[in-house]
């Protein structure tokens, strides 16, 4: 007889896949989560029959247009969080401030910071999205303020992102390692299908958007130059794939190697992509796999937080590749 498929509720209390002391509390909060893809991904699937292309004509709190879809994968974690009883605060790329939710305290001691739709651009174009997702744990006597929610990565006790490609795929870790589960929509559950994901430790893959690279400093346009010289030895080179979306280019290289880098640039040292809830929980799923995260100087999870919005230069992936990035960065090479 063969057995039956593993869900995500079913792996996390059989495992114990989650912080000390909260699995039947965690296991609830990541099927909360899946809930909230589930939702995500039927939209995106009709989204061009149903009006939700385009932008609303509204700019968010990062100067960006805000999509249609944007706001309405916004609105969902919202909605699915308001009464869950477990959340108590909500920080979001497309809001300025943190939502509290008073309804759920003092039961609910968890909180999140999440990018409700990475990957924007891709939106009219039926390319990947994906949904990225940092986990805190609160223990105060009230309701947290906004400072006590800009926390060091290595103060996640989680972190998960969804990606929305031609299956809907979650990937999480606890500090266990990283497990992949993949949505079989003919009976609405995540499936265990990538148990105890490692990430080679070398590649041949490197992604990044190439159009940048005159903003560059040097260290950086040095290394890409490296990656793309003929190898003598293997008479191989690196080959370039970037869609657009950070989550679809993070999880090709979390199975396959090699390196992302959305590095700073000469007028805008700090990068684009945000700290606390896109750098920060791909770190901790990268490392967990066994790869490594860095800002080019130090290890991303390291970075002291200063604001709720802060931006951070990347390079993630492979431990061999990132090690290489911060040589030339460095000036090492």
């Amino acid at each position: 007889m063969r057995p039956s498929p593993v869900t995500l509720t079913r792996f996390i209390l059989e495992k114990q896949a989650a912080p000390p002391g909260a699995a039947g509390e965690f296991s609830a909060l990541m099927a909360q989560i899946g809930l909230v893809g589930k939702m995500i991904a039927q939209v995106l699937r009709r989204a061009g029959l149903v009006n939700v292309l385009g932008v609303t004509g509204e700019i968010n709190v990062q100067g960006e247009a805000v999509k249609k879809l944007d706001e309405l994968a916004n609105e969902t974690f919202l909605k699915v969080f308001h009464h869950s009883g477990l959340v108590c605060a909500l920080a979001s790329e497309e809001l300025e401030k943190p939502v509290h939710l008073p309804e759920n305290w003092p039961h609910g001691r968890y909180v999140l910071l999440f990018d409700p739709l990475d990957g924007s651009s891709n939106t009219d174009v039926n390319m990947p999205l994906g949904t990225i997702v940092s986990v805190l744990r609160y223990e105060g006597s009230g309701l947290p303020s906004e400072p006590e929610m800009i926390r060091k990565g290595t103060r996640q006790v989680a972190a998960c992102y969804l990606l929305y490609g031609s299956s809907t795929m979650l990937v999480f870790t606890a500090g266990q390692g990283v497990q992949g589960f993949t949505l079989d929509p003919g009976v609405g559950e995540y499936l265990l299908s990538h148990e105890n994901i490692r990430m080679p430790r070398a590649g041949k893959v490197y992604s990044a958007n190439e159009g940048n690279s005159r903003k560059w400093p040097s260290g950086t346009r040095q290394f890409m130059e490296y990656l793309k010289a003929p190898d003598k030895a293997t008479g191989g080179t690196y080959s370039a794939r970037y869609t657009g979306c950070l989550v679809a280019d993070v999880h090709r290289i979390l199975l396959g190697g090699g390196i992302y880098l959305y590095p700073g640039e000469t007028d805008k040292p700090e990068g684009k992509l945000r700290l606390l809830y896109e750098a920060n929980p791909l770190a901790m799923v990268v490392e967990q796999a066994g790869g490594q995260a860095s800002t080019g100087t130090m290890r991303v999870l390291e970075v002291e937080p200063k604001t709720l919005h802060q931006r951070v230069p990347l390079i993630i992936g492979s431990r061999e590749e990132v090690s290489l990035a911060e040589d030339f960065i460095q000036g090492r090479r």
